[in-house]
């Protein structure tokens, strides 16, 4: 059992890395779109080589093995695992994430075809969804049925409070 944990976490760091990597590489892309003809073209071939190698190669197959040896824990466990009102939430979370996950993929397709609609700071936000779930789901998995619903609210709003002022400031201090 350690082992497929330890394999678990392995491919869920993994694939969180390749999320906050991919979204990163969004917006260096979208932010090419407003350069001259030569260099917006070389940049958004770079990119797109980047994206599609980063999303093929490490963050779907992360996603895949983190499911996959996910579901081998809860199967090893079932009988604690289903009565585990953390379990259930965390899982709702993975669910979000793998959402999160095909939209991400969804960009993806559109960049390659030169659709771009989102703006830098739509995706600067869109990035600090995954870090509201990477906090949701470790903080649940590691307090488990010892945090309080009260807390568990007020900590995921505190935490996309601080981020999304953290963006409007970084923003305003880029501007300046």
């Amino acid at each position: 059992m350690d082992t497929i944990k330890a394999l678990h976490i392995i491919f869920m760091v993994s694939w969180f890395a390749g999320l906050f990597y991919m979204v990163r590489l969004f917006i260096y892309h979208v932010e090419a779109q407003t350069k001259e003809t030569t260099e917006r073209s070389i940049l958004s071939k770079q990119f797109l080589i980047m994206e599609k190698k980063l999303w093929w190669i490490i963050t779907t197959p992360s996603m895949a093995f983190t499911v996959i040896f996910g579901n081998w824990m809860l199967f090893l466990n079932w009988e604690y695992y289903k009565v585990s009102t953390w379990m259930h939430l965390k899982l709702g979370f993975v669910v979000l994430l793998l959402i999160y996950h095909f939209i991400c993929q969804k960009i993806l397709f559109d960049f390659s075809k030169d659709n771009f609609k989102w703006t830098s700071t739509q995706l600067r936000i869109w990035n600090e969804v995954a870090t509201l779930f990477l906090v949701s789901i470790v903080f649940l998995v590691v307090l488990k049925n010892s945090l309080n619903w009260i807390n568990g609210v007020f900590g995921f709003f505190a935490v996309g409070i601080t981020l999304m002022i953290a963006i409007k400031w970084y923003k305003r201090l880029r501007n300046s």
